[in-house]
Order: structure tokens, then C-alpha cells, then sequence
């Protein structure tokens, strides 16, 4: 079923990232490009690269929001709090993985701290309001069972759900891949082609690609 809740709209939100950590995870700052509030995804690790980013770009930071509870992606939303004092969202069913997150082996390589318990659940078609714009909540479970993507107007975070020509583990605990692939064919490859894909590591892609192209989904 197509998500209904895709806006053809005039683009108001735009996007910046940065590669943080060990396993070269995209961190995207994603904003309004009128007021300059901005939502931190998946801050993975390097604090200060963040920072410095959030800086060059005169941004005003409103909220944390982690496609998924894995430490790759979750690492530094401990400083992220601490430093800008905004609200962090995670879907409920990673709480386990977010309260675990220092017993994974790559938390020292990562230099992850302790996470903050989530302010807001996340749920499914939910609208998270940014400046004059909104992220739509897409519920997208397999490579996790808390796995999110979140819509604007022109690009989908699809986090580690759907890469460019591959998709996500399915082999961690709580992992489907039953779920991981009617996650990505009911919820993501239902949008329009030209829409933008950007995931939680590697490069950018579209849906129209994806559909065509990946190896995965054939």
C-alpha cells in the first residue's frame, strides 16, 4: 500500500551529513531551510564533528532521532543532550538495544557513552514538526524490530533498512528477514521513484534505483 501520508509539496527541508566513527556511520542533520531548526539522526559517534557541523551551518538543533537502537547510531546521543538539551526519540521496541548499548564490543572502539532513556516513543506514521516542515515516521521493522525511516518532502532516512544496491542485517538479535523485506517492499519502494534515499551508511540512492537495481529484492 502506498504511504499515504507522502507530501508533493515545495522542498523546505534539506539535509547535511557527516561520516562518523569506525563503521562510517551517516550522521544527517536534517533542517529547515527557513528557521535553520534541525534534527540530529543517528549521531554515532564523534561528537565534535557534529558539533562543528551544526555550527558552519547556523543551525538550531530541536531533537535527537535514531533510526534504531544499535551503538553505531546511537553513540554520542549522550552529548548530543548534554550539549544542546533537546529531546531524544527512539521507537519503543529498540529500548533494549539503547539501555545495552555499552555491552556491545565495538562501544570502546566507538568510544560510545551511556545513552539517555528516549523522551518520546516514536510511532508509526507520526509527524515529527520541524521549523515550518515535518519528518513523517515510517515503522520500517527487520534489521531491528524498533527500525524506523523518517519522509520529508523530497528524501527518506531509510537508516540501515535499504542501502544503495543492498539492505540490512538481519542476523543481530531481533532481526526478521521476513519483516526486513516486507518493510522495504510495502513502506519504502511504494514511494515515487524520484525519491531520495539516504541511509545509515554508504552512499545516496533512490527508491526508482532500488526497485530496479538491487540485488536483494529481486
Amino acid at each position: 500500500m502506498t504511504i499515504f501520508f507522502y507530501i508533493l509539496i515545495m522542498r523546505k527541508m534539506f539535509y547535511e551529513t557527516t561520516v562518523v566513527g569506525a563503521l562510517e556511520t551517516n550522521c544527517y542533520l536534517v533542517y529547515c531551510g527557513e528557521t535553520r531548526e534541525c534534527a540530529i539522526v543517528d549521531p554515532g559517534a564523534e561528537p565534535e564533528r557534529i558539533f562543528n557541523l551544526i555550527a558552519v551551518h547556523d543551525l538550531k538543533p530541536i531533537a535527537i532521532l535514531n533510526t534504531h537502537g544499535h551503538v553505531d547510531h546511537v553513540g554520542a546521543n549522550r552529548d548530543m543532550k548534554e550539549k544542546f538539551d533537546v529531546p531524544l526519540y527512539l521507537h519503543a521496541s529498540d529500548l533494549v538495544l539503547l539501555e545495552n548499548i555499552l555491552q556491545s564490543e565495538l562501544s570502546f572502539i566507538l568510544g560510545a557513552r551511556e545513552s539517555p532513556r528516549p523522551d518520546k516513543f516514536l510511532e508509526d506514521k507520526e509527524k515529527i514538526k520541524i521549523g515550518k516542515s515535518f519528518l513523517y515516521v515510517i515503522h520500517t521493522p527487520g534489521h531491528s524490530q524498533g527500525s524506523v525511516s523518517f519522509l520529508s518532502d523530497s528524501f527518506l532516512l531509510s537508516g540501515d533498512t535499504l542501502f544503495c544496491g543492498g539492505v540490512g542485517r538481519t542476523d543481530f538479535p531481533g532481526g526478521s528477514w521476513l519483516d526486513l523485506e516486507k518493510s522495504i517492499k510495502k513502506r519504502i519502494l511504494t514511494l515515487p521513484d524520484e525519491t531520495l534515499v539516504l541511509p545509515g551508511h554508504g552512499p545516496h540512492t533512490t527508491v526508482g534505483e532500488e526497485r530496479v537495481s538491487n540485488p536483494f529484492l529481486r
